[in-house]
């Protein structure tokens, strides 16, 4: 097998999506491969449930991440403050909106 190596870096990638909402949280997951006869890889965990949640409140269209996220994307994307979201279990948590990436 070989591997494909990416000579040329992406200076710009513009995010376009039709109508799905998606969220990024960032923090700690248990993975595994779950099943007997078909395997599942899986992630479980708070991060998990963070961001699921941040989804059900997010904007059609639009990627949101949470500050932890944002703090480690801030100087590669173009991120817009949402404000505060409630997230159940969490109470407000400051959310952005991933506009651009400009690596």
């Amino acid at each position: 097998m070989r591997s494909l190596v990416m000579e040329y870096p992406i200076v710009k990638l513009t995010i376009i999506l039709p109508n799905p909402t998606k969220s990024i949280s960032t923090g700690p997951v248990v993975a595994g491969v779950i099943g007997l006869k078909k395997f599942a890889y899986d992630l479980w965990g708070d991060t998990v449930n963070i961001a699921s949640r941040m989804e059900s409140h997010g904007i059609a269209g639009s990627i949101q991440v949470c500050e932890a996220s944002y703090q480690l994307l801030k100087d590669k994307c173009l991120l817009e403050k949402r404000g505060l979201i409630q997230v159940k279990g969490k109470g407000e948590m400051m959310t952005y909106i991933l506009k651009e990436i400009i690596i």
